[in-house]
């Protein structure tokens, strides 16, 4: 793919953006874009495992995304199967001597939020704005892209050992890792890497990996009462709204900690059926995170005492489901090394930042984990985009010279190899 093939997908996948899960659109543009590639591709429970996933969008949800995903030119038949089937693509391609086998996590999904309007974003007046609903704010367009364009440079099988690329859903959120590290697609990688724009770098700076970054655990607390009416019979109901909202506080009100940077937050709360009726169900959902994996798993121990305390203290029964997880990151000094020197070797590069802290959190991370528990490597390469609002805003873009440099940079690393 040339600049402009890179630019036209780019925006291809900008103007039709879906969010996690519901990547139907997505998954098969991706397909499409590789077809006629020397690669094989992994689709379905082979390349995800979604029985255990909390809060999986509804019949009506995917039927909806389905439905837009035709409505903008995706063939019927390939919307159906990933509809049924779940949005991840695991592709593989050989090299034609014996080398390491990497691994690219590219994230493919957008954010449930509107763009900008204004004449002055770049892509209203070039016409590929998104006006479904929802946004690709943080730039896996562009990531996805890097994915498939390295596919395409890599298909002279010039080069040492294997590429397998996951096109990974349900990164916002940090939910789509762990379905893939579920179907083994991870399990026999020695280098583990993630690409990523980074918005608030101009082009032409590289970061060679991410490091640190906070643990996170995403959850959904479900309580079951008794409804009763409000004002004949209070005594005989339950209030499950009284119980998640005693929770909610002191939720917020666990102690942080001295050594290690804590967050928690309450996100939702939804309960309840009618101002005259005590409340039988509420659901919340809270995330724990932290700079150390162990302090995020204690953050969640305590919240768990803390709903399940609530609910006896209302008499009401409760549940408590994981939506998702990430981990922090500790990157290989070896990989950094050679990423360096790949970007280095670029003459569109002009400064090479080793690593930088990760304010928040990507799931990612338990795939370059996964990778580093079995004896291989891991890091997390930034390529610098040059946004003109930051991430997870409407006004943010990437500037499209960034594409194809993140590719130039994976495609030197891997083709030298040892």
């Amino acid at each position: 793919m040339n600049v402009e093939q890179l630019s036209a997908f780019r925006r291809e996948l900008h103007r039709n953006p879906e969010p996690a899960f519901v990547e139907i659109g997505t998954a098969a543009r991706i397909e499409q874009a590789i077809e006629g590639l020397p690669v094989s591709v992994l689709t379905g429970a082979d390349a995800q495992h979604l029985a255990p996933v909390v809060n999986y969008p509804s019949a009506s949800t995917l039927d909806e995304w389905t439905d837009r995903a035709v409505a903008s030119g995706v063939p019927p038949k390939r919307a159906e199967y990933f509809r049924r089937n779940g949005t991840a693509l695991v592709v593989d391609i050989a090299g034609n001597r014996p080398g390491p086998r990497w691994g690219l996590r590219v994230d493919i999904d957008a954010l449930p939020m509107r763009e900008s309007t204004d004449p002055t974003h770049f892509p209203v007046p070039n016409g590929f704005a998104s006006t479904n609903g929802a946004m690709h704010a943080c730039g896996h367009d562009a990531n996805t892209t890097m994915g498939v364009g390295l596919l395409h440079r890599l298909s002279d099988h010039d080069f040492p050992g294997s590429l397998r690329v996951l096109f990974q859903p349900a990164e916002e959120g940090v939910r789509g890792a762990q379905t893939m590290l579920d179907a083994g697609v991870a399990d026999d990688i020695d280098r583990m890497l993630a690409v990523h724009v980074a918005g608030d770098t101009p082009v032409g700076a590289v970061v060679g990996s991410f490091t640190g970054g906070m643990a996170t655990r995403k959850l959904k607390v479900d309580f079951t009462g008794k409804a009763s009416h409000a004002a004949g019979t209070p005594e005989a109901g339950r209030n499950a709204l009284l119980a998640a909202a005693m929770a909610a506080l002191a939720i917020m009100a666990i102690p942080r900690f001295g050594s290690v940077d804590t967050r928690l937050n309450v996100g939702t709360l939804v309960a309840g059926d009618g101002v005259n009726i005590v409340p039988s169900t509420a659901t919340m959902t809270c995330e724990a995170r932290a700079t150390v994996d162990d302090t995020v798993d204690e953050l969640v121990d305590r919240v768990r005492s803390i709903v399940e305390g609530s609910a006896l203290a209302q008499g009401v029964s409760v549940s408590l489901a994981l939506m998702g997880q990430s981990a922090t990151v500790c990157p290989d000094d070896e990989l950094v090394d050679l990423i360096i020197a790949a970007a280095k070797a670029q003459d569109a590069v002009d400064a090479v930042e080793r690593t930088r802290s990760l304010a928040g959190s990507d799931d990612a991370n338990l795939l370059i984990r996964h990778v580093q528990q079995r004896g291989g490597w891991g890091a997390y390469l930034m390529v610098g985009a040059a946004s003109p609002g930051p991430h997870h805003s409407a006004t943010f873009d990437v500037d499209e010279r960034a594409i194809p440099l993140g590719i130039d940079i994976l495609e030197t690393l891997i083709r030298a190899a040892r």
